[in-house]
């Protein structure tokens, strides 16, 4: 009998299958997500999952900098680096630019769509009355709603239902991440920050 050498990435997904193995029914196996509303698309670029990175421009620390042409987020830091966040965008024309400030915050969004989207989007009437927060809720985990002189912009930055989409223009202006990339941001932005969309 020869004794095995127990690796700490052994030890960790055995552990990962005996607590996923009791949380619901079917076949799962280690790597499946407990939640869809939180999981990383698969083939998703590593580019635009959330990663420290140098940052070089003059915006000061606390600062949230949207690039809408690279599709990142930039959470600036006081040591010349950045947390660097993929982002879908607005549609061209749909974006706003410029400075904001985050005043409100909300867990679990409700959502509902706005008279212009529907103009554009008419399939989306049927919302006209509102999309509680949830999973299945389009501002997904969180929001940071977007505010200039003491006046809601209708922009938001929040997490998503459809995770699939980040990296891309697909959304009626707001900035999306994805649901574990939102959580963390939400976390670590206290209201008053200062957002710039370039």
């Amino acid at each position: 009998m020869t004794i095995e050498k127990i690796t700490r990435r052994g030890l960790m997904l055995g552990g990962l299958a005996l607590m996923t193995s009791g949380c619901g029914s079917g076949v799962r196996d280690a790597f499946s997500p407990i939640s869809s509303a939180f999981a990383v698309p698969r083939g998703m670029d590593p580019r635009l999952r959330r990663q420290e990175v140098a940052y070089q421009g003059s915006e000061a620390p606390g600062t949230l900098v949207v690039n809408t042409y690279e599709r990142f987020l930039y959470a600036v830091q006081g040591d010349g680096s950045a947390t660097r966040y993929g982002i879908a965008v607005g549609e061209e024309g749909l974006t706003l630019k410029g400075r904001a400030t985050i005043e409100r915050k909300e867990q679990w969004p409700s959502w509902t769509p706005t008279a212009s989207m529907i103009r554009r989007k008419p399939h989306l009437a049927q919302y006209a009355g509102g999309v509680p927060g949830g999973p299945n809720n389009p501002l997904g985990a969180r929001a940071l709603y977007l505010y200039r002189g003491g006046r809601d912009t209708y922009f938001r930055l929040h997490g998503t239902n459809e995770p699939w989409l980040i990296g891309q223009a697909v959304s009626n202006g707001c900035i999306r991440l994805t649901n574990e990339d939102i959580l963390y941001l939400y976390d670590n932005t206290p209201l008053g920050t200062p957002v710039l969309i370039v």
